[in-house]
């Protein structure tokens, strides 16, 4: 059945009150707002009825809220309108339902700046709005992940391999990213929803081998497997669609004079550890599927990098295994998270 199909067959009153059930768990839980904070909730014409349910949340928990709608962009890596991005950084939380993402944004990095907490979901469906990966115990997921930080300590080579063909190394160019847990509730945290996965920078040069995507590729399930080719860190060969091709070939914004080696940058890697998600052709969600794995291609400058490119691009391999020199984090799809 469908994604479609199942919120069809719910009353128009049904999903009016279980996006506000989600929106209050948001608001309460995971970012955990205060009666005395200021709140944005940014939103955009084709995510309207998910932001103003955020409104309604926000706004029973605290009336400095205000709700703001733009217009749909049409092109990654866009900024927001600035009277936007002025107001993002004048408030305590930020609140972001919109069809792009604007987490690579210069708005949303000069937020993150001056302590804003921000909340994102990019492109999410109002059934995955009410189901699936988004209503995850995130207190039980943030214990989880939170107990496995003395792994990732001095350890920096990763090996990453799936049935599909995928068979790739790296060394790790940063700390791992543990603080995906769906809980935002320091100053200058900034989080995806749904959440549950666990990320880090592949320092750039040292990626090398095959990736085979057999999940998804930027929310779209995959009938067919994508194969890239990895050298010194950079994509040099994609078996796939040629629309996909044609996206490392052609820089997305020829005015900001962007380099076609920087779109082809491996950015990020991770897996996902919601077990409550599931791959439904949203990028938001299945990277943050259970045991299955996910490379991310340009902008890296969030995570230390130098990739500046605006956005991102990414893939879901499914029933992955990863292994962090003596440690298997996940075999076969299974997180395991222990010394072989």
């Amino acid at each position: 059945m469908s994604e479609e199909t199942d919120i069809e067959q719910i009353s128009d009153e049904e999903i009016t009150e279980s996006m506000l059930v989600s929106s209050r768990s948001i608001v309460r839980t995971c970012m955990e707002i205060r009666n005395h904070e200021d709140v944005l909730v940014v939103t955009d014409t084709e995510m309207s009825e998910i932001g103003r349910s955020l409104y309604e949340a926000a706004s029973e928990v605290t009336d400095r809220v205000l709700l703001i709608m733009m217009p749909t962009t049409f092109k990654l890596g866009n900024e927001p309108p600035s009277p936007v991005a002025d107001l993002m950084r004048r408030v305590r939380v930020v609140l972001i339902a919109t069809k792009d993402s604007l987490t690579h944004t210069k708005a949303r990095i000069n937020a993150s700046k001056a302590g804003v907490r921000i909340a994102s979901m990019p492109g999410i469906s109002k059934s995955m709005f009410i189901s699936g990966g988004m209503t995850a115990d995130y207190n039980a997921l943030q214990r989880e992940i939170s107990a496995m930080n003395s792994i990732f300590r001095r350890r920096r080579e990763v090996h990453v391999t799936s049935p599909s063909g995928t068979e790739v190394k790296f060394t790790t160019g940063n700390r791992w990213i543990l603080e995906d847990n769906g809980i935002c509730n320091r100053p200058g945290q900034v989080t995806n929803l749904p959440a549950g996965r666990i990320f880090v920078l592949p320092k750039e040069g040292t990626m090398n081998g095959k990736i085979v995507f057999d999940g998804s590729w930027e929310g779209k399930i995959l009938d067919d497997f994508i194969e890239f080719t990895i050298v010194d860190g950079l994509i040099t060969k994609i078996d796939g669609p040629q629309e996909i091709k044609d996206i490392f070939e052609i820089p997305q914004n020829s005015r900001r004079g962007l380099e076609v080696d920087l779109i082809k940058t491996v950015a990020e890697f991770g897996f996902g550890m919601n077990s409550r998600a599931k791959i439904v052709g949203n990028k938001l969600e299945d990277q943050v599927v259970r045991g299955s794995s996910y490379f991310s291609f340009g902008d890296n400058i969030a995570l230390g990098g130098n990739a500046h490119v605006g956005f991102q691009m990414r893939g879901v391999v499914t029933k992955s295994t990863v292994r962090l020199e003596d440690v298997d984090l996940v075999l076969e799809g299974k997180i395991i998270a222990r010394k072989r």
